[in-house]
């Protein structure tokens, strides 16, 4: 009898043993299901991430530095592509480096991309086929081109200061815009407010050059 209650104690005991060792797994098993769901966000957020920067790298971002600080200039492909095309062709011959801007209108707009300090005019490359689709609104960079001739813009180009879309939307087929300013419409507006005269018969040329030191593609 003492044998048979021993026996029945020793089992008992096994089985509380047993049942407990068979419970302990339970605990991590729900702290790795919340490390993991933690991985998925962390995966799921990276790849936001990812697409985000994808989407960032598609832009296309010329720097122009001048002499009165930087503007940075955020090409439009999806309305002009043909002109976002010529005006990186010449960014990246360093056709740029070293022009003035050499008509600044206040309360219209700022004009480069032609001549020298020296105010020699720059030979520039064939006319391109005029692409205008965007409104002329302040911040926007659109092409010069001769009087009569929508098909004549070159390398020459200038930043809105206002909305013209009223005046340069209807003048001569549009004046295409290609980009915005995306940094240094700051830069711009002090640019427009510098001292102007006449110089070799042209009007509105600043006293003192306002010079594009350089200009260059910062990102693509």
């Amino acid at each position: 009898m003492n044998n048979k209650s021993l026996f029945c104690g020793l089992l008992i005991v096994a089985v509380m043993f047993f049942g407990c060792k068979k419970e302990t797994p339970e605990a991590p098993v729900e702290e790795e299901q919340s490390q993991s769901m933690e991985q998925m966000a962390l995966v799921e957020q990276q790849t936001t991430q990812t697409e985000r920067e994808v989407v960032e790298a598609k832009r296309k971002l010329v720097k122009l530095e001048t002499t009165m600080g930087d503007i940075v200039i955020e090409m439009n492909e999806e309305a002009a592509p043909g002109t976002v095309k010529n005006f990186l062709d010449y960014v990246e011959s360093g056709f740029y480096d070293g022009v003035i801007f050499h008509r600044v209108m206040r309360g219209f707009m700022i004009q480069t991309g032609g001549f020298t300090v020296e105010m020699v005019k720059k030979e520039p490359g064939a006319p391109i086929k005029n692409e205008f689709k965007e409104s002329n609104l302040r911040g926007t960079i659109a092409m010069a081109k001769l009087g009569g001739d929508p098909d004549s813009a070159t390398c020459q180009f200038f930043i809105n200061l206002e909305d013209n879309s009223g005046n340069l939307d209807n003048q001569n087929g549009g004046f295409t815009v290609f980009g915005k300013v995306a940094e240094g419409m700051d830069v711009a507006d002090k640019i427009a407010s510098v001292k102007t005269t006449t110089k070799m018969g042209m009007r509105d040329v600043p006293v003192e050059p306002v010079v594009i030191k350089s200009a260059k593609v910062v990102s693509e």
